[in-house]
C-alpha cells in the first residue's frame, strides 16, 4: 500500500494540515506506508492548458499521485468548495488521478457546507473513475484551538476515515 495524502492549503496555519498530520499519524501508528504532498512545499503554476504541464514540479505531482495506491485529500472550504489550489493539481494531473481510492479531509469556516465536497468527489468519479471513500471528515472552527485539533470526536473520525481509505483501497486491489 503506498498512500498519499495531499495537503492543498498554502496558509501557514491550516487547519486541513491538522487533519493531513492527525491521518499520518494514525497511518504511522498501524504501519502503512504513506507520503504527505504539502502544496506549500511543491509550487505548482497556474494550469494555463499548455505551457504548465511542462513544468518540473507538475511532473513530480503527477508521478506522486499515479504512483499512489490511494489519496487521501486534505483541503480547506472556501466559498463552498475546496480551495483553488487543489483544483489546480487536480487540473495539472487529471489523469494520474484514474482509478485511485480517494477520501477527503476538510475544515470549513462553518457547519453549512459540509455538502461542498462533493462537486470534487463527483468530478473524480465521472472524469477519472476514482471511487470515493464514503467516510469523510469536515471540522469547522470549533473544532481546532491553538494546540491543534481539540475534538476527540474529529481526531477520531480522522482515524476512521483513514483506515477505511486503507481498507477499501486494499479490497480493491484484491479484485
Amino acid at each position: 500500500m503506498n498512500l498519499l495524502i495531499i495537503s492543498a492549503s498554502l496558509h501557514p496555519a491550516s487547519k486541513s494540515r491538522l487533519l493531513a498530520e492527525a491521518a499520518g499519524a494514525t497511518l504511522t501508528a498501524d504501519g502503512v506506508t504513506h507520503q504527505i504532498l504539502d502544496l506549500r512545499d511543491l509550487p505548482l503554476p497556474l494550469c494555463d492548458g499548455g505551457a504548465a504541464y511542462g513544468d518540473p514540479n507538475v511532473a513530480k505531482a503527477a508521478t506522486l499521485v499515479s504512483k499512489a495506491s490511494a489519496i487521501m485529500v486534505a483541503s480547506p472550504i472556501y466559498n463552498y468548495d475546496v480551495n483553488a489550489a487543489l483544483k489546480n493539481l487536480l487540473e495539472l494531473t487529471g489523469k494520474a488521478w484514474t482509478d485511485k481510492t480517494v477520501s477527503f479531509l476538510v475544515a470549513a469556516g462553518g457547519h453549512s457546507s459540509y455538502m461542498s465536497i462533493m462537486s470534487v468527489a463527483n468530478s473524480l468519479m465521472l472524469d477519472f473513475r476514482c471511487v470515493i471513500v464514503p467516510r469523510f471528515v469536515y471540522a469547522a472552527p470549533a473544532d481546532f484551538n491553538e494546540n491543534g485539533i481539540a475534538s476527540e470526536t474529529v481526531t477520531n473520525r480522522v482515524a476512521e476515515c483513514a483506515r477505511a481509505t486503507v481498507q477499501l483501497a486494499a479490497q480493491r486491489a484484491q479484485t
